[in-house]
């Protein structure tokens, strides 16, 4: 498999997908067109044609699956695919009811579909959707993603700040409490950081802060910088709980 996730699709100070653009042009590898997944926001025509003015310095001509007939059949045909940014549950929604789930997931796990992913695009790459942040503005069949990678991924990563007035549960204190129920890895990207996996390789790379890996257990989470190979997260098995574990 070859995936790009990204915790964010826009860095201070930088245009749309500007951050990332030599990685976005490695993954692509010569690739001269691109499906992207537009569900996330509401306007998808507008939302297509921001990636497509990004991404015409490529080379790379951007289609939008919400503008061809069989949706299935341009992920089948097509030579690379990028799935948004922007409301997780919306666009998950979109991913089953379309039946680009599957799809999808065929093609990128047989290896001959490179994956872009960004913020909502990274959660769908992980096996469901309940390290998001977002909030559910609709309701999906299934909190089940499409299990690119066999552990959870917390884009748009925020450490706590001592000074704040927020009272709530800091983003640390959430996934703590996801990890009381599941047996599971979060890997929490800041922004600006990236996952690049290459088969059996899994990389953190970026140009800021790097992310924080959490665990089961009570143990506090693990500091890694940009250049970390991770790659181990990709051999390990895991438990969530959902009813067959439950019954298991």
């Amino acid at each position: 498999m070859r995936l790009l996730l990204l915790s964010n699709s826009t860095a201070p100070g930088r245009r749309y997908l500007e951050h990332a653009t030599d990685e976005i042009a490695a993954l692509l590898d010569g690739a001269r067109s691109l499906l992207f997944v537009p569900y996330a926001l509401a306007d998808h025509a507008g939302y297509t044609a921001r990636v497509a003015a990004a991404l015409a310095p490529l080379g790379v001509t951007v289609t939008g699956a919400h503008a061809v007939p069989d949706q299935a059949a341009a992920v089948r045909e097509a030579e690379a695919v990028f799935v948004g940014g922007g409301n997780s549950f919306r666009l998950l929604k979109a991913l089953h009811e379309r039946g680009l789930a599957p799809a999808i997931r065929e093609r990128v796990t047989a290896g001959d579909l490179p994956y872009l992913g960004s913020s909502a695009g990274t959660n769908m790459a992980c096996p469901t959707l309940r390290t998001t942040n977002d909030m559910p503005i609709v309701q999906p069949p299934t909190f089940d993603a499409l299990g690119l990678v066999p552990f959870q991924i917390n884009p748009h990563y925020l450490d706590a700040k001592p000074d704040t007035a927020h009272m709530g549960e800091s983003r640390a204190e959430r996934l703590e409490q996801f990890l009381e129920e599941n047996d599971v890895p979060v890997v929490g990207l800041r922004e600006g950081t990236w996952l690049r996996r290459e088969g059996d390789r899994l990389t953190l790379g970026g140009i800021a802060a790097g992310a924080l890996l959490f665990r089961r257990g009570g143990q506090a989470p693990e500091e890694f910088a940009p250049g970390a190979d991770l790659s181990q997260l990709l051999a390990e098995r895991h438990r969530f709980d959902t009813p067959a574990a439950a019954q298991g």
